[in-house]
């Protein structure tokens, strides 16, 4: 009975030894398999967010160009109009001072109507 029991036991030994491995062997795959998943799922969140964030940058720089063209416009009517009101200005003053200077010279002439050849005493 020793014997047998003792043949037993060498038997059943390997055998329950090789059982405990399987367990953590599974418990292994069953880990590695988890954090496969956590992975995945970590990396298609990092996708969604990337390309929510690139949506919104695409938006962002949509939105700022539309507003860079229509200040761009703002200014340049602005600008025009300026220009426009200046040159308006600047002739107004250049026909008043033109008409002022032949006011003033018709006013001389009148005056002073003196014969237009030369006297003796200019030689």
């Amino acid at each position: 009975m020793r014997i047998t029991s003792l043949i037993i036991v060498l038997v059943v030994a390997p055998v329950v030894a090789a059982l405990g491995q399987e367990g953590t062997l599974q418990d292994v795959k069953q880990g590695a398999k988890k954090t496969g998943e956590t992975v995945k799922s970590g990396l298609e969140t990092a996708g969604k967010k990337t390309k929510e964030a690139a949506e919104t940058v695409g938006e962002k720089t949509k939105e700022t160009a539309k507003t860079v063209g229509r200040k761009t416009k703002e200014t340049a009517q602005t600008v025009g109009q300026k220009t426009k009101e200046t040159a308006k200005t600047v002739h107004r003053k250049s026909k008043r001072a033109l008409n002022k200077g032949k006011t003033e010279t018709s006013g001389q002439q009148s005056t002073n109507q003196a014969p237009n050849t030369p006297s003796p005493t200019d030689r």
